[in-house]
């Protein structure tokens, strides 16, 4: 009973909150119960699908006082989207305020949580000794520890998530019952009595040792330069010493991942200083609760990382412990690792390149097997499998900015908000970096990343978030919207499986839908759609775009384009650049080495001698005005990248080069067509870069002079278009945005001009927007249809 409860007098009023938003499983209805009894209201909160309800009862004053704290004393992870307020009668003989059960049912509408980072209280109580929790690796409160990855439907109750096989002690069950404790209604609330527990294996399953000993076992071996399989949040870490650079060659060979970066993982913010530069801004999100990888630059003095962890740029991609395993594992490696030895450990996803992530522990065992020399398993089961958020921070000349490169643990299923309400529609995403996106109502959720969609495990990794973003929305799409591409499996499954009435949306169309609903921008812009690939309404390869689109009026038209260009071989230009370069260099007349060879033929002379039959000829060559194929061919006409290992490994290391030399500025001008769209001329970008190639000029100079020309370029062909058209908003999407140069020069040079710049801020530039894209235009389709 509340001993502070108020009476019914002629001042009493009664009023009932409807609360939308981040409001389960955040510690939000004992934040509603203190300010309850600190008003000294009578009344109860519960949750229900509609969000959370609360009604209290008091004098005008109290009432008043409360709703100010609603607004301005939130949890820290809870967030308001919308409160509904209506004046009840007031009832008679009420006594207390109540922390009512929740009830379920259809159509909720409740943000379910992200993954969040271990918060300071729960990192004092681990390293306590005297506390029960001491280096337990399950430790958790409301303010952290997992939501989606262990939840299987709403309301988020303990019984509908992974931790409902583990029954609670009685101190455990005394903190989740306690309205005034801070693991009130922690659903994965534990303790070593009740609780999960971690053990580790060999390779072949056979156990070693249990529990604590375990722990401090794992982190000998690492120490030792073993490589370890780790179960954590949203799958499995491969883990080793980021110091040993023959355990880190021994990684990438098992994992047949030769040049792609690998993230770090150090215990702290000074460690990660020791080893990169760290701005305010980024250390900031370095430490915030979403514990994102942010890609730094790297200290030149850091020579104690092993120089494979990323061999194509000076950048490294760090992050901190986010899950109390994490944080014990480190307490542990600092006992083993010599002395003087930097605390950092390579943490990257547990699978074979190219396919989903592991999460349980059968399957880890079986995929992982040849990888790893040792397993830390546990047996709290990853019911949603989500990757590592990738971020960087640029300045666009507004102040620091997140770059997203993946965005998944720690933000998804986090809403993007929309300008506007309307049905709920599906979209599929793209074939690379795929994603999914489900509407609701204002709200579009798009999926944690899920890779490229090349092969049955990853479809497999679809479909299974496909049926669950439905599920724990309790929402059912309307329409699916795909891609325009007929041979795409997301493409497929829109056509043959989703049962829904199926649009479609070009590839490029949807990067400019994307830009535009992520900045709420209605009515007409001009977006800069740049990418590697996509396939075009012409059936030819887009990727360098001008394109004007009314999200309102639902048009599409596109003004200009990057100059054609074939792509010998097709699949095979991409993965050898060099046959790009060999393309442009036909395109300008140029069939033979001048006075010096290419770089390309000691190693693909008679492989040479075939693209130039195919270009001449027009075999298997297909057109493409790519943006991302021209930097894979200045890359390779300056022989930073003959063939590559991974996307975008020649636009990475072209752009590593550049030297700070702004003394001269390439030119590109914009070609007016009557009957047709405009053309960029990127071929006399590629006759310049080619003719200071041949008189020697130094690479770095002459990929800075590119980077810069371009950006100049293209800011000032869409100034010309824009001003022809009469709009002053410019959107900027695809892959190419990645690039750092651009990301932060272009929006800069778009508002010299007198242009409103829309950046991606929310998801990644790249195909993970896509799907946000097409679910948007869907919603606006179906409204206005």
């Amino acid at each position: 009973m509340n001993e502070h409860a108020a009476t019914i007098d002629a001042e009493s009023s009664r009023i009932r909150f409807t609360i939308t938003g981040a409001v389960q499983g955040v510690g939000f209805r004992p934040f509603i119960y203190r300010i309850a009894l600190d008003h000294t209201l009578t009344g109860n909160v519960r949750n229900t699908p509609e969000g959370v309800v609360v009604e209290i009862q008091g004098t005008s004053e109290q009432t008043a006082a409360f709703e100010h704290d609603l607004h301005h004393r939130l949890p820290p992870l809870a967030s308001i989207v919308t409160c509904e307020r209506k004046p009840l009668t007031p009832r008679e003989g009420e006594e207390a305020f109540e922390i009512l059960l929740s009830t379920g049912g259809e159509g909720h509408s409740v943000l379910i949580s992200p993954d969040v980072a271990t918060c300071p209280d729960c990192l004092h109580d681990m390293l306590d000794p005297e506390n029960p929790r001491y280096l337990y690796p399950f430790t958790n409160c409301t303010n952290c520890g997992p939501r989606y990855t262990i939840t299987r439907s709403i309301p988020y109750d303990r019984d509908k998530t992974s931790m409902a096989c583990f029954p609670m002690c009685e101190m455990c069950r005394a903190e989740y019952t306690n309205p005034l404790d801070r693991r009130f209604h922690a659903q994965p609330n534990a303790c070593p009595q009740c609780g999960p527990e971690v053990w580790m294996t060999d390779a072949a399953g056979a156990e070693r040792s249990r529990g604590p000993q375990a722990m401090r076992e794992a982190a000998r071996a690492l120490a030792e330069g073993r490589i370890m399989a780790v179960k954590g949040l949203g799958g499995f870490h491969l883990v080793c010493d980021a110091t040993n650079a023959e355990a880190v060659a021994r990684l990438r060979e098992r994992k047949n991942r030769y040049g792609k970066p690998l993230a770090v993982m150090v215990p702290d913010l000074d460690t990660a200083s020791a080893v990169a530069h760290v701005s305010p801004a980024e250390a900031k999100w370095l430490s915030g609760i979403e514990r994102p990888i942010v890609i730094l630059r790297r200290r030149d003095d850091s020579a104690a990382l092993a120089p494979g962890l990323a061999p194509d740029t000076s950048d490294i991609g760090i992050m901190l412990p986010y899950t109390p395993l994490h944080h014990v594992l480190f307490v542990h490696y600092r006992e083993f690792a010599p002395d003087g030895r930097i605390p950092a450990l390579v943490a990257t996803s547990g699978n074979m390149s190219s396919e989903p992530i592991s999460i349980g522990n059968r399957e880890a065992l079986a995929r992982l097997g040849g990888i790893a020399d040792l397993f830390l398993l546990h047996n709290r089961d990853i019911l949603i499998r989500c990757d590592d958020s990738v971020v960087r921070i640029i300045d666009p000349g507004d102040g620091p900015a997140p770059l997203f490169m993946r965005r998944a643990r720690g933000f998804t299923p986090r809403p993007v908000f929309l300008a506007e309400d309307g049905p709920s529609v599906f979209g599929t995403g793209p074939e690379l970096k795929t994603t999914l996106c489900v509407t609701k109502g204002n709200q579009a959720f798009v999926s944690q990343h899920i890779g490229t969609m090349e092969n049955l495990e990853t479809f497999g990794f679809y479909r299974e978030i496909a049926a669950h973003l439905t599920d724990i929305l309790q929402t059912s799409p309307q329409a699916v919207v795909r891609d325009l591409h007929p041979d795409y499996m997301t493409s497929r499954w829109a056509d043959e499986e989703s049962g829904l009435p199926v649009h479609t949306l070009q590839h490029h169309m949807a990067h400019a839908h994307a830009v535009m609903a992520e900045n709420r921008h209605e009515g007409r812009a001009l977006v800069l759609a740049l990418d590697g690939t996509g396939y075009g309404e012409d059936a030819t390869l887009w990727g360098g775009e001008f394109l004007l689109v009314d999200n309102i009026a639902l048009t599409h038209q596109r003004l200009a384009h990057f100059s054609p260009v074939r792509l010998p071989g097709g699949e095979a230009a991409i993965r050898e650049p060099w046959r790009i370069a060999q393309a442009y260099l036909h395109e300008l007349g140029i069939t033979a080495p001048q006075n010096r060879p290419w770089p390309w033929l000691d190693a693909h002379a008679p492989a040479s001698r075939m693209c130039a039959v195919m270009l001449e000829r027009g075999l298997n060559s297909p057109v493409s005005t790519s943006c991302g194929r021209l930097f894979d061919a200045v890359a390779a006409m300056l022989d930073v990248s003959l063939c590559v290992d991974y996307e975008a490994q020649a636009a990475i290391r072209l752009e590593a080069i550049q030297a700070m030399d702004e003394s001269h500025i390439y030119e590109c001008g914009l070609t007016q067509r009557a009957d047709a769209a405009d053309v960029l001329d990127t071929l006399a970008l590629f006759r310049q870069v080619h003719n200071d190639w041949q008189a020697g000029v130094d690479a770095g100079v002459i990929s800075r002079r590119f980077h810069l020309g371009l950006a100049h370029a293209l800011a000032d062909a869409a100034a010309t278009i824009a001003a022809r058209h009469g709009v002053d908003t410019v959107g900027l999407s695809g892959g190419v945005m990645h690039n750092v140069t651009l990301a932060e020069s272009l929006p800069r040079l778009l508002a010299a001009r007198g242009l409103t710049p829309l950046s991606h801020r929310q998801t990644s530039p790249g195909d993970a927007c896509i799907s946000l894209g097409q679910a948007d235009y869907g919603m606006r389709l179906l409204k206005r249809s």
